[in-house]
């Protein structure tokens, strides 16, 4: 793997079993681009390192106390000078604790500020990631940036501003006061400082690795578990008799984990000890140099004491200073990682001079659930040529894990080779062929999932690519052959169409799918939560849920993939019907994986290898004695022709 800044590429040296994105370096800039996360939270910074500065000058001021108390009081036994000293110590630790508590109440809301500003960020710039992203990205490791980065990054904003800060300020307070008592110990306390700094090097760089190691192996194991703990999952593993399997391998995941943490928690662990025997060595030295000088007389008792105890408030910010730079690296790994995803330009982008998506508004029919809508709009694809994006066009390494350690197989051959056709406004066009031939490909390129790669893609006569997501999005309607639901009431998901439909819109738009009668049954009606992915509905159930949150978006064009594909007979004639309704005055693009729900269709295009090779309506291509009829024959051998009746009549065409 090479690593490095711009322009330069440094080998990098990956030991066995090491993840090399572990050894990532964090890139150039990234304390710049922190800054202005910062901003915002300019008064309570300040604040912070007020607070910050006193709780400072406390930790010079009490040995200078202290040192009062022993030459001014004790040793010429004036009580009243103790006294009064010793209430100046007191009121000096409750100043100190308004400080800490200040601080702390500062830090809390930087950091979850912070928080809240990057996970936004981070959450809406993963929503306008194209689709290919989600393909590739895991789950887990999208998930792990989210949490356990960000508050890395909380910690690089907040705890160590205020430990900097305090570090700085506390070294140049105590290094004064100590010059001020003695400069001959204090130069020898400040011949060791270097002997401190050199292991914190070291060790912080062997942390910065660990750190992004552990990170990417606990997004690796989140992955895992998303994965297994669904619905669909746990089902798999069951059926094909693999829970030990999966135990296994979640314990060898697990066990990385537990081995990178541990190095991490020993070379952690490992700096404090060697500054605590450096300090040891530097106080005896500063005990056996005062005590010679107080003996000589050249020292008083009471300044002895306040330079041992200024000795060892100096070490601690001098411990802190050391550790300090590889605390620093640690949590920079957080936000370099979060940048990374922030830095992932999404390939389908909307124009700075978007305009909406113009349609001619049409009333609501009477009677229906239907709201008043966009009337409907004719599709044309002209010379329209795709292939999908490269992995590293849309997506990162460290978000695949897995998928990217074994060699990448991309194809430059064309999914789609200069596609042409028009569907007009209000009728049914329908999509046949082969699997692979890119009838998928199609549907998603009219709601823009993708761009194409050469050609246009025109709704009501306006390219796409010129106007606005939300425009699109509103105007295109999308039934996928696996209806998504969300863990949520079957309320929640039907709203997710159009939030502010009447309870009465609801239930119009169920019993216009024909599910409502099933809807009514349940005891909690549409507050019945669906389970996760919609588990705790049969297919057919879903299919028509999805149906009705269609209605209640009503768009004027509607991309349907075939709704009908893996039903029974019974469920797949009640979405038939509900098609009726649905696909009822609007644009239709449909794919069929059965060509019986098509023969009605006002336009069938057959679809083989990225290109359109026949078109017309059924009995057309049935003369025509092309793919299409082989498929139809191939389809209905052995079955009666009264069998193959239309699901979708031509009464529904305006």
């Amino acid at each position: 793997m090479m690593g490095g800044g711009p322009g330069m590429s440094v080998p990098v040296r990956v030991r066995p079993g090491e993840d090399p994105k572990a050894r990532q370096r964090i890139r150039p800039g990234t304390v710049r681009r922190i800054l202005p996360y910062a901003r915002p939270y300019r008064w309570q910074i300040a604040l912070l390192v007020l607070a910050t500065s006193v709780s400072a000058a406390n930790v010079a001021a009490g040995p200078l106390v202290l040192k009062k108390i022993i030459d001014d009081g004790i040793l010429p036994r004036d009580r009243a000078v103790v006294i009064w000293l010793c209430l100046a110590l007191a009121g000096l630790a409750l100043v100190d604790a308004v400080a800490v508590f200040v601080q702390n109440r500062c830090s809390g809301r930087v950091g979850e500020g912070l928080v809240y500003e990057l996970r936004t960020q981070v959450f809406a710039h993963v929503q306008r990631q194209p689709l290919a992203f989600f393909t590739r990205a895991q789950t887990g490791a999208l998930v792990s940036r989210l949490n356990s980065d960000v508050i890395g990054a909380r910690q690089a904003m907040t705890t160590l501003l205020s430990q900097a800060v305090s570090t700085i300020l506390t070294l140049i307070l105590v290094l004064g006061a100590m010059l001020y008592l003695s400069w001959q110990i204090t130069l020898a306390a400040l011949a060791m400082i270097p002997v401190f700094l050199i292991p914190a090097r070291l060790i912080g760089r062997r942390l910065q690795r660990l750190t992004r190691e552990t990170m990417q192996l606990d997004a690796e194991m989140s992955s895992m578990m998303n994965e297994r703990f669904n619905v669909a999952g746990a089902m798999l593993t069951k059926l094909y008799g693999r829970s030990e399997d999966e135990s296994a391998l979640f314990a060898r995941r697990a066990g990385r984990v537990r081995d990178v943490a541990a190095q991490a928690v020993a070379w952690g662990r490992l700096l404090p000890i060697i500054v605590s025997v450096l300090t040891s060595f530097t106080t005896a030295l500063v005990y056996g140099l005062g005590g010679s000088l107080t003996i000589d007389g050249t020292l008083q008792f009471g300044t002895l004491v306040a330079m041992v105890t200024l000795l060892m408030r100096l070490y601690g910010p001098v411990n802190q200073l050391s550790s300090l730079q590889s605390t620093v690296m640690v949590a920079l790994v957080s936000f370099d990682r979060v940048f990374e995803v922030l830095d992932l330009k999404p390939l389908v982008a909307e124009r700075p001079d978007a305009r909406a998506l113009a349609v001619t508004e049409r009333q609501a029919p009477q009677g229906s659930a239907e709201p008043a809508g966009a009337l409907a709009q004719d599709i044309e694809f002209d010379q329209v040529s795709f292939r999908y994006p490269a992995a590293e066009e849309v997506s990162l390494a460290s978000l695949e894990s897995v998928a990217t350690r074994g060699p990448e197989r991309t194809s430059s051959a064309l999914t789609l080779d200069g596609v042409s056709f028009h569907a007009q406004a209000g009728r049914l066009t329908a999509l046949v062929g082969p699997s692979g031939a890119g009838k998928t490909t199609i549907t998603h390129l009219v709601p823009r999932l993708y761009d194409p790669l050469s050609g246009t893609v025109r709704i009501g006569g306006q390219d796409i690519r010129e106007v606005t997501l939300q425009s699109l999005r509103d105007t295109v309607g999308v039934v996928t052959q696996e209806a998504h639901l969300f863990h949520d009431t079957l309320r929640a998901n039907l709203l997710f169409a159009r939030p502010d439909a009447r309870e009465q819109d609801l239930i119009d738009a169920c019993r216009a799918a024909l599910i409502w009668d099933t809807v009514a049954e349940f005891p909690d009606g549409l507050d019945t939560v669906v389970g996760d992915r919609g588990y705790r509905l049969s297919g057919g159930e879903k299919q028509r849920i999805a149906l009705a949150r269609l209605l209640l978006k009503a768009p004027p064009v509607v991309v349907l993939d075939e709704a009908t594909a893996h039903l029974d007979s019974e469920s797949e004639a009640l979405i038939q019907r509900a098609l009726k309704t649905a696909l009822a005055g609007r644009t239709s693009v449909v794919i069929a994986h059965r060509l019986s729900t098509i023969r009605d269709a006002d336009q069938i295009l057959v679809v083989e290898a990225g290109r359109i090779t026949e078109r017309g309506t059924h009995e057309e291509l049935l003369e025509a004695g092309g793919l299409y009829a082989d498929l139809y024959r191939t389809q209905f051998a052995h079955q009666a022709p009264d069998s193959m009746s239309a699901a979708v009549p031509r009464d529904n065409r305006r």
